[in-house]
């Protein structure tokens, strides 16, 4: 029996319609639990050279960001036999209730798994957490040569942050990060592009900066340089043209966030500019999408997005049919 359903809170405040089927399961000295996932793509896992691991928005709807790796998989000259999906789902607490899922299922209050902050149950797991799992999984797959984590809007802030503090690494396997269109970035530093002229006190706190870390985050500060870390990481950042609202409804508008920029296109230009001047020899990658709005679906079925997710050598070759269903916020 499900719970029902206040229509009257926001939009992401509201429990999924649609949870995965599959599981897949955790074991760490901390505890463990079970995520939601949506599989699409390859099948046989022999055959199998390249996961991308999509990580959905601040409305925790897996499902439309599956329909867009398919059909950004479906647009590019990727090799569909070789090219795995994965779609982990981050539930919300309110998400488990209203779906009666099994107890052993990991749930985080609203929004904190963008920021790599502890589930709330079973057991004290991060969504970096999940991704490290994810990674060690995948990276025993016999042909495996390409990890991909991907994500739009709040699943880019996941892909952003957990690049800076990400432990996992693969031996065998390239770990490539794409992030786009998020709402807000790390600074390594107190300066910031738009400085606020009244006093802002969240401003270098975590998810903004380097203070306040949460647990998973310090034991990784603890055991590297996580600017230096970064600057070395494989990122890609897809910006939108067109994702130049000031009040779009799903933009972070505190003041640690406006200190960054007045909207995601002028806080991504800033951010990449700011790590340029830090660091000359920067290897990560930049694009800006011509039309494209705050959307998923026109980041990832473009040409630089396949190239993001599937690789240098990969092109755009057809146009598929989008819909309403597609990966938005």
């Amino acid at each position: 029996m499900t719970t029902p359903v206040d229509e009257t809170r926001p939009r992401n405040e509201v429990p999924v319609r649609v949870v995965g089927a599959a599981r897949f399961r955790i074991a760490t000295p901390r505890g463990s639990g079970a995520v939601p996932v949506f599989l699409g793509g390859a099948t046989e896992r022999a055959r199998i050279e390249r996961v991308v691991i999509m990580l959905h928005g601040r409305l925790r709807d897996a499902d439309a960001y599956l329909r867009t790796a398919e059909r950004a998989l479906q647009a590019a000259s990727a090799a569909a036999e070789s090219t795995l999906l994965v779609v982990p789902q981050f539930l919300a607490t309110a998400d488990v209730e209203h779906h009666a899922l099994d107890a052993d299922t990991l749930h985080w209050e609203w929004t904190s798994w963008m920021g790599g902050l502890d589930a709330r149950g079973p057991c004290a797991l991060s969504s970096f957490d999940v991704l490290d799992a994810l990674i060690e999984h995948y990276a025993r797959y016999p042909a495996l040569r390409d990890i991909v984590i991907a994500g739009h809007s709040g699943g880019a802030q996941v892909a952003h942050r957990y690049a800076i503090v990400g432990c996992a690494s693969s031996r065998v396997a390239r770990v490539r990060h794409v992030i786009a269109n998020p709402s807000s970035y790390v600074y390594f530093d107190a300066s910031r592009p738009f400085p606020m002229r009244l006093p802002c006190d969240a401003v270098n706190d975590w998810k903004y900066g380097l203070a306040r870390l949460p647990r998973y985050a310090r034991a990784s500060a603890g055991a590297c340089d996580l600017e230096a870390h970064y600057a070395r990481s494989d990122v890609t950042y897809l910006l939108g043209e067109r994702d130049c609202d000031p009040l779009h409804p799903a933009l972070d508008r505190t003041c640690a966030a406006n200190a960054q920029g007045p909207h995601r296109l002028a806080r991504g230009r800033a951010y990449y500019a700011y790590l340029l001047a830090r660091h000359p020899r920067l290897i990560h990658r930049y694009h800006e999408v011509p039309g494209a709005g705050h959307s998923g679906e026109a980041m990832f079925v473009s040409d630089a997005g396949v190239r993001a997710l599937f690789g240098d050598d990969v092109r755009l070759v057809r146009s598929v049919d989008a819909d309403a269903g597609g990966a938005s916020e």
